[in-house]
């Protein structure tokens, strides 16, 4: 991940081009209910998903704002709903989202946002994950966000600066070794 981005423009059509093949991962029942916005008014994303406080204080704010573009990932618990209502994938119990024990158009929107942010590096741009907790609702005004779908977070295209690794990266914890598990049977 790169929190730091140059200012340099980012072709649109490559943005949206690395879009639609990263919507190539799967979805569950191939719902199809996860979207992504392109937007290369960046300054316009952040008016809308910060607060001045912030972009006047935050350290980050600066870094970040070079990006070049911004995908706005969403996805639609509707979708999901109507489409485990069809003949093929009938059950009561997923008719409705909330009753869902898993919501699935959450992990098929972590899907796509892996995969884009893959062949965000693959094409040689830098990006970074940045979740969606602040001013959701102004976010959603300003992406033109339908009212049934949720904002999963947002992907921050360019092309890189030099980058302060995150203070997160010296935390403690667990190994990868340690969180891969392999059952003795």
């Amino acid at each position: 991940m790169r929190r730091a981005f140059s200012g340099e423009l980012v072709d649109a059509g490559a943005v949206t081009e690395l879009c639609t093949e990263a919507l190539r991962a799967p979805t569950a029942g191939h719902s199809r209910g996860v979207f992504l916005t392109v937007t290369n008014d960046v300054s316009g994303f952040f008016e809308a998903a910060t607060d001045s406080h912030w972009r006047e204080t935050s350290r980050r704010f600066r870094d970040l704002a070079g990006a070049g573009a911004i995908v706005v990932v969403t996805c639609s618990p509707t979708i999901y709903a109507e489409r485990y209502q069809a003949a093929d994938k009938s059950d009561e119990r997923l008719t409705n989202p909330d009753t869902w024990p898993v919501p699935y158009w959450i992990g098929d929107a972590g899907m796509a946002t892996m995969a884009l942010l893959l062949l965000v590096e693959e094409a040689a741009l830098h990006a970074t994950f940045w979740g969606a907790f602040r001013h959701d609702d102004r976010v959603r005004q300003f992406a033109d966000v339908p009212a049934d779908e949720i904002i999963y977070g947002y992907v921050l295209i360019g092309h890189g600066a030099p980058d302060t690794p995150s203070a997160s990266l010296s935390r403690e914890g667990l190994t990868r070794a340690q969180r891969v598990r392999r059952l003795a049977r």
